[in-house]
């Protein structure tokens, strides 16, 4: 699921891309995974910046997501056939003179040059997600994958980002041979339908408002594409 969240404009810093630069893969570094996991603590969850000890926090829960992250993707985690983490990265130097939080939380080296993760999602083969409404197609097991964790830092916003890494995962689905592709979003989060209507989703499914409010949350939508067969 994608979540978008209205920006103040003052708050946005607004840099000039160079998107020829743009590199979006599948994360094969620790370095690179860490990165991801800082992008996800900082797009989902309001912290205050004035908190007492907030910087700790954000290293707890960067810790916690990292640590799910190697899991899901080692294989460790039941009912999770395959995981890839998909980022979208830059080279620090297009961000580093106006995006300063975003260079210090999620940069990493490849190797040859530092890069910031600004976009990231994870591609998972399974029957479905847990707490979420199950897709349907195919019957078999084993040819369906679900997007999840999708966010695209704040400073990013209308560049591109969730577009490359969507179509970057359809890739990556039709070499492990899936052939059906779900996204789950809140029915509230347009800016979020709209990206996924752009890639080819259409609605399938909506979640019971019952389970929504069981489970504290929004209302949810289940997403679906079909992926073409070579």
């Amino acid at each position: 699921m994608l979540r978008l969240r209205p920006i103040a404009a003052s708050s946005i810093c607004v840099p000039l891309i160079d998107r020829s630069t743009f590199i979006v893969s599948e994360t094969v570094s620790e370095e690179e995974l860490w990165a991801a996991a800082c992008l996800r603590v900082r797009t989902f969850n309001k912290l205050n910046p004035s908190s007492y000890n907030i910087q700790d926090h954000r290293k707890y829960l960067a810790e916690r997501e990292f640590e799910a992250l190697k899991e899901r993707i080692s294989g460790k985690r039941e009912g999770f056939t395959r995981v890839s983490c998909v980022n979208a990265t830059l080279p620090l130097p297009q961000l580093s003179s106006s995006c300063e939080d975003l260079c210090l939380a999620c940069k990493f080296s490849d190797g040859i040059e530092d890069r910031v993760v600004v976009g990231s999602l994870d591609l998972n083969q399974c029957r479905w997600l847990p707490d979420e409404i199950a897709g349907t197609k195919p019957e078999g097991i084993g040819a369906r994958a679900y997007l999840s964790n999708v966010c695209v830092a704040k400073e990013l916003h209308r560049n591109g980002v969730g577009y490359k890494l969507i179509e970057k995962s359809k890739g990556v689905a039709r070499e492990w041979g899936i052939t059906d592709m779900y996204v789950h979003v809140t029915v509230d989060n347009e800016a979020a339908k709209r990206l996924y209507m752009k890639s080819g989703f259409e609605q399938e499914n909506m979640e019971p408002a019952w389970q929504a409010r069981y489970l504290s949350r929004p209302q949810r939508l289940l997403l679906w594409l079909a992926l073409p067969t070579p």
